[in-house]
């Protein structure tokens, strides 16, 4: 089956270097993705008759590099050599076996793979297999899977290409194109998991959708090494990603958050947490425990706990650098001396909402908030008397 192309620019090729920033220079005409707003590289560009060194194409396949092995499908391992376990695929034999099964031609896979989220040695040791043995790899930003790869002395042997926020619509149809056509497709982000507060999803999706298969190679996580850190309660929690910028609506999104029982965590800009931590101070309360991770698994990593109401001082008392993840613990229970007939019965409300029926829903909200089945069931019908006739 013929397989798709996909490029950054230029003409359509496959390179096996990672470019520079200065890719324009390269004399084997590597092009710059003008579409990401820090100008990443692309590696899909170049000539289609040199490798991404400048080198020859022996072979004339457009892959850069002979075909030992002599099959004309021109996938020679990834240190250039044939293909030795002679099975046809392209590949060589030996850290192959820690892939996920290579699929037959036609029949893609998408892998998603965990990226460091700050000490280079986390990465797993399937990334640097996936990323040598990939068709495409799709980076965020391919100026940091340069830095990546040089880590973790691999080379990549695909097509590189940028998928951000700001190409992610145009260039899904693109890597689902390359997948349909039979492509192994790696996607990773600057740090962690795609899809957790990064690129992904739609990928996912539209994958999803067409019946391709997905899979993962687990990694770093900054979500739950915060949790392990934080000293909080981790049975149960709640990851609300980086809460809104404008201040009204950041105090109308924590103010949705202010009764969740299980524990809150929060990703969040420098810039911005000292004004963060001191709404949350003012919505869940000055007291409420919590947790402020900085720079995780880096030299300078610290983790600061304490109430909010302390936290937005430290914070607002000097500039906290570093990438942050916020830790903020449940709320309390409610006890039942502070429950009115219209708090129970909203609370029955809300679990009918989400499809528990009528009977159930009042037997969990007694057991809850220890109030007696029979009260909390008085409250109900009071409150669709009050109601009237819907």
């Amino acid at each position: 089956m013929a397989r798709a192309r996909l490029s950054g620019g230029g003409s359509p090729g496959r390179m096996g270097r990672v470019t520079t920033a200065h890719a324009s220079a390269d004399p084997a005409g590597s092009v710059s993705d003008s579409s990401a707003p820090d100008a990443s590289p692309v590696y899909g560009g170049g000539h289609p008759d040199d490798v991404g060194d400048g080198g020859p194409d022996p072979d004339g396949d457009g892959r850069g590099g002979a075909d030992p092995d002599g099959n004309g499908d021109g996938n020679e391992s990834a240190d250039g050599g044939a293909d030795a376990d002679g099975d046809g695929d392209g590949r060589a034999p030996g850290p192959v076996a820690d892939l996920a099964p290579i699929p037959a031609r036609g029949a893609g896979l998408l892998v998603l793979a965990g990226t460091p989220i700050g000490d280079p040695a986390d990465a797993p040791p399937r990334l640097a297999v996936e990323l040598a043995h990939a068709d495409v790899v799709a980076a965020e930003d391919t100026r940091r899977l340069r830095r990546l790869t040089q880590t973790l002395g691999v080379r990549p042997s695909g097509r590189v290409v940028s998928y951000h926020e700001v190409n992610e619509s145009a260039r899904t149809p693109q890597l689902v194109e390359a997948l349909t056509a039979g492509d192994r497709v790696l996607l990773v982000t600057d740090a962690g998991m795609p899809s957790v507060s990064d690129p992904g999803y739609r990928l996912v999706a539209a994958a999803v959708e067409r019946g391709i298969r997905v899979t993962a190679v687990p990694g770093p996580s900054a979500v739950l090494t915060a949790l392990a850190l934080s000293g909080l309660p981790v049975d149960r929690f709640c990851f609300e990603g980086f809460p809104p910028r404008k201040q009204g609506e950041l105090l109308a999104r924590l103010r949705e958050n202010a009764a969740e029982r299980r524990t809150l965590v929060y990703f969040e800009s420098r810039h911005r947490l000292a004004a963060t931590l001191a709404a949350m101070a003012e919505v869940f309360g000055a007291g409420r425990r919590a947790a402020v991770c900085r720079e995780l698994t880096k030299t300078y990593e610290e983790v600061k706990r304490g109430g909010l109401g302390e936290l937005a001082a430290w914070a607002a008392d000097g500039e906290v650098r570093g990438e942050i993840t916020i830790v903020v613990e449940g709320a309390p229970a409610p006890r039942p001396e502070d429950l009115g007939p219209e708090e129970l019965a909203a609370l029955v409300r809300t679990r009918e909402e989400a499809g528990e029926r009528r009977k159930e829903a009042i037997a969990a909200v007694a057991a809850e908030t220890g109030v007696p089945k029979r009260v909390v069931f008085d409250a109900v019908v009071a409150a669709k008397k009050a109601a009237g006739p819907a």
